[in-house]
């Protein structure tokens, strides 16, 4: 392989790793925000299932003051029965007492089916409570290791640009200065192999011109499809893992 295109495919292999590291720093925020989602949802349950008992025991105060009122209209009426002397009036006060009396039944049916509506409001509040706790530690769990990864990866960051620095450093500049352009202009894939006369790049066939230019690796060639810069594939072309450069 051409030295100088050697030097681009160690220079291009710092290059992709940098732009992976990257990719993994800008998705760490929205990591956090899907993990602290789950925890809102969580924290939703908890809130509605206290507004919901909160609701039921409201009712219950309700109806309890609704019957002790009527009881103390009956005690009312039951003293100025005592105290009347027309037959009228106490037949009167009698009916009204009744009336309350039977509203006061039909309170306390409801007060008891309130009440085991209240029981299963609790039961659902300390599941809700139990489930919002048991999943507020493992989000802080998992957001300390998003803080631990993202660490990891400036410290991998700042690495390889060193790394990435030493190589380039070799390059000749305006060799360099065109690589850079085509990086960034063709996501990441500057430097290709030629496979077949096919180009990887672009997958487009390149000319019989380009493929002797290439395989004689006398000086560094493009595709005239897309711009990139070619080496001719072999199993061995490479030379050694990209991963010790």
């Amino acid at each position: 392989m051409l030295p100088e295109v050697e030097k681009l495919l160690r220079v291009q292999h710092h290059d992709q790793k940098l732009n992976s590291i990257k990719k993994e720093l800008a998705d760490i925020p929205l990591e956090e925000e899907d993990i602290r989602d789950k925890l809102s949802a969580d924290r939703k349950a908890l809130e509605e299932a206290k507004t919901n008992l909160q609701r039921v025991e409201v009712a219950v105060k309700t109806l309890e003051i609704d019957v002790e009122t009527r009881r103390d209209s009956i005690n009312k009426l039951k003293v100025q029965q005592f105290e009347t002397k027309k037959n009228e009036e106490f037949r009167r006060m009698g009916i009204e007492i009744e009336r309350y009396e039977a509203e006061i039944s039909e309170l306390e049916d409801k007060e008891i089916e309130l009440m085991e509506e209240a029981e299963k409001q609790r039961k659902a509040l300390q599941e809700a409570r139990a489930k919002f706790e048991e999943n507020e530690v493992s989000v802080e769990e998992e957001i300390e290791d998003l803080g631990s990864l993202k660490i990891k990866l400036e410290s991998d960051y700042e690495k390889e640009t060193a790394d990435r620095q030493e190589q380039a450093s070799a390059v000749e500049e305006d060799l360099l200065y065109g690589y850079d352009r085509l990086f960034k202009a063709k996501a990441g894939m500057a430097v290709v192999g030629l496979v077949d006369e096919v180009c990887q790049g672009c997958h487009m066939k390149v000319t019989k011109s380009t493929v002797v230019e290439v395989k004689a690796e006398k000086k560094v060639a493009n595709c005239e499809n897309c711009g990139r810069i070619l080496y001719w594939w072999t199993d061995d072309s490479v030379g050694k893992n990209m991963g010790d450069y």
